[in-house]
């Protein structure tokens, strides 16, 4: 490894790899969105299957501890970041232009199969990304920042790949909004195929040595089990990341609900929810800008606590929304679909960038591949259980794609069981004593 590159060539390139990969990330929103009107429109599934199936799409998602497991030990030619970053690049490329190709009367349970194998390279690029923005975050401070705070130090880099993801996602709903109802959904999934083709291309032409990456001991799968399981033994990594993990899995999604009531019901354009948004992935980018600037030194426990608290009020708006009474107020709908339903659809991840730099500091050296990709495999699991969830409750209150009298009711059990997890926050955190403030 050149070490040299370190502190400037390689943290460029290591910057570039990492922009490139979660702005790609982010930008997955784009063929989503285009997704859930194919369903919808093409081929005609009712807001319950829409939302099995955006829920079950997932399932590759929960493998994740699997693919950190074998990143963090098994090396491809000495490397055990990039060959995997590729590999789920290619096999993205792969799933999006076999959609992009077939026909337009493709059954649903084909695009089912092509849509897991383009989320398990998905799964499989985000564990690899992960690892690597936990490996750099635990880097000591140089000489000339060792008596800086550990929470700066650690969380610039989380803010910065946030940023990037954020970046892409408002460009792709913006793209996906304006081009929705002007191109064929193929020729959309054919561009995204494209572009994770050109994230392979890229990914294969870096060594990582030239990324200054730190030298981790290199451990056989079973030892690595060892090392996680113990990692997980420990009480503030297994309470804050089951904290987290049910802090959605208690909620009730009603996603594909509201999408069908905006677009059926009340006929909201299809590019004003691509405005929305857009709007939401723009709140998300200056979310990263404030947390980096003004917050990374605020309790996670309450600054966490504060975001799902404000999750239950919004979905009370939602509430207020779907009775009339914005409308009554002369709120016109679009108006409202595109700054509040836009901001609470990302308000769901605005946990994450606190969580991640909590969890960066608390893993041990050598494992982070592994417990990032518990923690984002045990969030898949709970969004899943969610979604699920959402489906027996819409089938309780009886909503259907032209029935939505029941929508109200679903909407406050949605917003109490999004308040339940604040009772047992103190799972979190309040700080993490790191080991050079014990030193000092």
């Amino acid at each position: 490894m050149v070490s040299s590159e370190g502190d400037g060539g390689g943290d460029k390139l290591m910057r570039k790899v990492l922009g490139l990969g979660y702005w790609v990330q982010g930008f997955r929103c784009f063929p989503w969105l285009v997704v859930s009107f194919f369903l919808k429109d093409g081929l005609n599934v009712n807001p319950t299957t829409l939302q099995i199936l955006q829920s079950s799409a997932s399932i590759p998602m929960v493998g994740k501890p699997i693919y950190g497991l074998v990143s963090d030990s098994v090396y491809i030619s000495g490397q055990h970041r990039l060959p995997y970053i590729a590999f789920g690049a290619f096999l993205q490329a792969l799933s999006w232009l076999a959609i992009a190709i077939s026909p337009s009367s493709i059954s649903v349970f084909t695009i089912s199969i092509y849509l897991l194998l383009g989320n398990l390279g998905a799964a499989i690029t985000e564990v690899a990304n992960d690892a690597m923005v936990a490996e750099m975050g635990k880097q000591p401070p140089s000489s000339t920042t060792k008596h800086s705070q550990q929470p700066s130090s650690s969380g610039n880099l989380q803010s910065f790949v946030w940023i990037a993801s954020s970046i892409g996602g408002v460009l792709g709903n913006l793209l996906g909004g304006i081009f929705i109802g002007r191109l064929s959904p193929q020729s959309m999934f054919m561009f995204f195929s494209f572009l994770v083709a050109l994230q392979f291309f890229v990914t294969i032409s870096v060594r990582e040595s030239s990324l200054g990456l730190p030298k981790n001991p290199s451990f056989g799968i079973k030892k690595q089990l060892s090392e996680l399981s113990a990692a997980l033994r420990k009480p503030e990594i297994a309470y804050s990341i089951s904290w987290f993990a049910l802090s959605y899995a208690v909620i009730p999604l009603l996603n594909g609900t509201m999408f069908f009531y905006q677009t059926q019901y009340i006929k909201i354009n299809s590019s004003v929810l691509g405005i929305s948004k857009v709007f939401g992935q723009a709140t998300m980018l200056l979310w990263g800008v404030i947390y980096n600037r003004y917050l990374k030194s605020v309790s996670p426990r309450k600054l966490i606590s504060a975001i799902q608290a404000t999750m239950a009020l919004l979905m009370i708006s939602d509430f207020l929304f779907v009775r009339g009474f914005y409308r009554q107020m002369g709120v016109p709908d679009t108006l409202y679909v595109v700054i509040f339903s836009g901001f609470l659809e990302v308000l769901f991840f605005f946990k994450f960038l606190p969580f991640t730099v909590l969890i960066a500091q608390l893993c041990p050296q050598g494992c982070e591949g592994s417990i990032m990709a518990f923690l984002m495999s045990a969030v898949a699991l709970a969004f899943i259980v969610s979604g699920y969830l959402g489906v027996a409750l819409a089938s309780y209150v009886k909503i259907t794609g032209s029935d939505f009298s029941g929508f109200p009711f679903g909407l406050l059990v949605q917003a109490a069981c999004t308040l339940l997890p604040i009772f047992w926050s103190s799972c979190i955190p309040e700080y993490v004593k790191t080991k050079d403030k014990r030193k000092e």
